[in-house]
């Protein structure tokens, strides 16, 4: 199965009144490039994510954002620092009687006393097994998104690799041809300004051009590129970067097919070839 770098992957989890929110954002990238953007209440979590997600990654800037929300409908409860309570007590009773007049401590004044309300909210040790369970589910399902739009890439690609092929078929039969024809364009000049035909020169001189306009062996290389692009796409994998450079070598035969071409079908072919491979090229360079 091919990949494509692009990709995105939103998923939340509950737990005790808290939704803890992750986002998943990819796109290409010649390396894996890894970012994070987390709350501090959950940053020690990045060593464990970045573990994760480099283990299924192998290209693409991927940017994880992490975060916590308060559910509005259900507050976190707090609880009353007994202990404080218990001191506060005890000082406010060793007052009240030296002091019998003063005024006792109202519950507002206690409740707002520093320290005395514990928020009992949940710790990071409680909220990592949860962020990283959450963690796999988005991963998963940005390789879902990003497998997806690999396919859509697949398709593409091998809509090209066969008009290429049509090209290549198209070529091969042509050279004979335009040797030939060749041949008879330069019996007919000959016979124009000589009275006598050398027809073993002229036999020399259609062999020397027909060496010269041979392409068979780019015809040949430019096949099996296409045959290995085709293995590469049906084995799946990390497979950009060999794309890539399949992509220059195929570049690299159709220039050679246009520059020793001197019939306008045979350039027409080697330029749409061109065209052909940069349209892959472009497809190639969103695979992982």
């Amino acid at each position: 199965m091919i990949y494509s770098m692009t990709g995105f992957a939103l998923s939340s989890r509950e737990l005790n009144g808290v939704i803890i929110h992750m986002e998943l954002r990819s796109v290409n990238s010649r390396y894996l490039d890894l970012s994070f953007r987390i709350t501090d209440d959950l940053r020690a979590a990045e060593p464990g994510l970045r573990e994760l997600i480099a283990a299924r990654l192998t290209r693409g800037k991927v940017e994880c954002r992490l975060n916590l929300q308060m559910r509005t409908d259900a507050p976190r409860p707090f609880v009353p620092n007994t202990a404080l309570l218990a001191r506060l007590a005890a000082t406010e009773a060793v007052v009240l009687e030296q002091f019998p007049n003063a005024c006792p401590l109202s519950v507002s004044e206690l409740l707002h006393w520093p320290g005395m309300l514990a928020d009992d909210g949940l710790g990071f040790e409680q909220l990592q097994p949860v962020v990283m369970d959450l963690a796999a589910a988005t991963l998963g399902e940005l390789l879902v998104t990003r497998r997806r739009e690999g396919e859509k890439l697949e398709a593409m690609i091998r809509e090209r690799i066969a008009r290429m092929r049509e090209l290549t078929a198209a070529a091969a039969p042509r050279i004979p041809a335009i040797v030939e024809e060749y041949r008879a364009r330069l019996t007919r000049r000959l016979q124009e300004v000589l009275t006598s035909v050398d027809e073993e020169r002229i036999v020399q001189e259609a062999v020397l051009y027909a060496s010269r306009i041979d392409v068979a062996e780019e015809l040949s290389r430019l096949s099996a590129h296409l045959d290995e692009i085709e293995r590469i796409l049906a084995t799946g994998g990390a497979a950009g970067k060999r794309l890539d450079f399949l992509m220059q070598e195929l570049n690299r035969e159709a220039n050679t097919l246009a520059s020793k071409s001197s019939a306008s079908d045979i350039t027409g072919i080697a330029m749409e070839m061109k065209v052909q491979i940069e349209q892959i090229r472009e497809q190639v360079q969103n695979i992982e």
